[in-house]
């Protein structure tokens, strides 16, 4: 009786002790707090990178906090340091990095990170003055084409190379969306690039004192662009976004995506996910552009390996 006894004792210990390393096995450690890259403070990332802060915060119990900066080139970066969880990137971008190419070109590819969900379209602005009609006039111009480095740069040099244009044909300057926008305003500068969604912040100030307009990226040139570079789509910027800027605009967009450094474990980035997506009317009085976020269409666009926790959210989900 007592060597039943014993084994019965040795054999609950032995189920209790599986239980705890299953557990152990199957629990997450949930992130001490979580760091969003942004953008410049007058631009759409940071917006919605506060939106998204403010949610999440809410829901993890943990600091959240969106960090202003460069823009994407600068956030993948950082997020390859490890110094962010998660980040605002360009398409185009991310694409460049995780290959290894044309930005990233020396430092070779960065798989540190992976795509966690796309969230809005962006549109290549050029903002001119009313004496610039067509983009051929930039020519010889003051022209601000973006922080050094950024996404909105190496879009402004597309652009340009399409209507046959260099750096060496403009002036060229590089400032923040809001740096372009006081500049222009002081008439230091006669026009300006800003990859961002509309209506962007830094823009709308300026179309209101009727002094600007957007330049459009003609069909030919845009079918160019697309056929070089496919993550291009052809986009209209409607009249009226702007206030008093009434007639409509065509030009090339990209998407904005959220990624994640691959440090950040499954089940935290399907749970973001799914705070996301559960709290999208919270998300939309925070940020007008998360109205857009769209579970059917939020993978399109993304070239590069879902985070496994986006992987389950989005194709493995019961």
């Amino acid at each position: 009786m007592k060597k039943n006894t014993f084994v019965a004792g040795v054999s609950i210990l032995v189920f209790v002790a599986l239980l705890a390393f299953s557990a152990r096995q199957n629990r997450r450690e949930m992130p001490l707090r979580l760091r969003i890259a942004t953008g410049g403070e007058s631009g759409v990332y940071y917006s919605y990178g506060e939106a998204i802060a403010e949610v999440l915060e809410k829901k993890f119990n943990v600091p959240v906090t969106a960090q202003s900066s460069g823009g994407s080139v600068e956030n993948l970066r950082l997020a390859r340091q490890g110094r962010v969880e998660l980040a605002f990137v360009q398409n185009d971008i991310m694409t460049y990095a995780y290959n290894g190419t044309d930005l990233f070109s020396t430092e070779g590819p960065f798989r540190e990170f992976s795509a966690v969900v796309g969230l809005y379209p962006e549109f290549c602005q050029i903002v001119a003055g009313r004496n610039i009609e067509k983009i051929q006039d930039l020519a010889g111009k003051k022209i601000s084409i973006g922080d050094e480095g950024s996404g909105t740069e190496q879009n402004a040099l597309q652009i340009l190379n399409a209507y046959g244009l260099s750096y060496t044909d403009i002036l060229p300057e590089h400032l923040s969306f809001a740096g372009s926008v006081a500049a222009f305003k002081e008439g230091k500068i006669d026009a300006f690039f800003c990859t961002a969604g509309v209506p962007t912040p830094a823009i709308t100030d300026l179309a209101a004192s009727g002094k600007a307009h957007l330049l459009s990226v003609g069909e030919a040139h845009a079918r160019a662009l697309i056929s070089r570079y496919p993550y291009y789509s052809w986009q209209t910027i409607e009249a009226g976004v702007y206030p008093g800027i009434e007639e409509q605009a065509e030009t090339v967009a990209l998407q904005a995506t959220l990624i994640a450094s691959d440090k950040l474990d499954g089940q935290t980035v399907f749970e973001i996910l799914e705070t996301l997506f559960g709290e999208r009317a919270a998300l939309s009085r925070l940020c007008e552009k998360a109205e857009l976020l769209d579970p059917e269409t939020a993978v399109n666009g993304i070239p590069i390996p879902l985070h496994p926790g986006a992987e389950k959210y989005f194709f493995k989900k019961k």
